[in-house]
């Protein structure tokens, strides 16, 4: 499935909660958390949140430990691998942090599916604290884009990954997202292209108030499990229009293959646009 490339956020879309905060609540930092909050940018506050639970003695081992244990659906897992083993490019980008994703990732087991991370740097220093530093240095020049926070807009990562695509040939974007800051990148889509908006959740929200703007098809998911059916029934669709062969593109663990016709009637339909 040469042909396909799948771009996933990270926080609410791969796992089920905010990366961030799930540290930060874990380690009994809430309160100075929302405190500071409203005094700086969030990578800054994050940043110092990990400062200040480094001078309390946590280690990184102890953030590790709590990366280890964040929620995530079982059935998200078994999506990645089957996208992956079918031959998916799968790609991230996110707004959470180099450090936390690749912990959870490797955690998994699941870091060697993703060819590319594009996320907030975050590493570990010669004193052995997390710092966690901004993807786009908005302290020197703006990246122009009123969509999307200072630190990063998902849709100048977009179209550079779009023009890299645009030398391999005719290749498909399939982009999941769950928030805000995923509006901007799922209006840089094309016409064959599909977004997969967390129902109930700000891009879902955003993409409903006027689904004109998005050329993309539009998938709407609100579980892991349909994150699942629905991820791999397009890539199954995608599949056979390119290679007229559908019976070759799913592989023998691959849920999808015991979903009657029936049951894929049952899936969430594309999002109706009133002419």
């Amino acid at each position: 499935m040469s042909g396909i490339v799948v771009i996933f956020d990270f926080d609410k879309t791969i796992i089920d909660c905010d990366s961030d905060n799930f540290v930060v609540d874990e380690l009994g930092a809430t309160d100075l958390f929302n405190q500071l909050l409203p005094t700086m940018p969030w990578n800054s506050l994050m940043d110092r949140m990990m400062k200040e639970l480094h001078s309390q003695g946590k280690t990184i081992e102890d953030i590790v430990e709590v990366l280890k244990r964040i929620p995530i659906h079982p059935r998200v897992v078994p999506a990645i691998k089957s996208a992956h083993a079918l031959g998916c490019e799968l790609r991230i980008v996110s707004d959470a942090n180099l450090f936390f994703i690749e912990t959870i990732l490797e955690h998994l087991g699941i870091r060697d599916c993703f060819s590319e991370i594009n996320t907030n740097p975050g590493f570990v220093d010669e004193e052995g604290r997390l710092r966690i530093f901004p993807f786009h240095d908005f302290t020197k020049c703006s990246h122009g884009c009123n969509l999307c926070p200072p630190n990063m807009c998902k849709g100048v990562v977009i179209e550079r990954i779009q023009a890299s695509l645009s030398k391999e040939g005719n290749k498909k974007i399939i982009y999941l997202g769950d928030g805000s800051g995923d509006y901007c990148p799922s209006l840089k889509l094309s016409e064959g292209d599909h977004v997969m908006p967390r129902k109930n959740f700000p891009l879902w929200d955003l993409i409903i108030r006027n689904p004109m703007l998005i050329k993309a098809e539009i998938r709407e998911w609100t579980d892991g499990e349909e994150l699942e059916q629905i991820l791999l029934h397009l890539v199954n669709t995608i599949g056979s229009t390119n290679n007229n062969n559908s019976a070759q593109l799913l592989s023998a663990d691959c849920k999808l293959q015991t979903i009657s016709a029936a049951a894929h009637e049952t899936l969430p339909q594309v999002l109706s646009v009133t002419q």
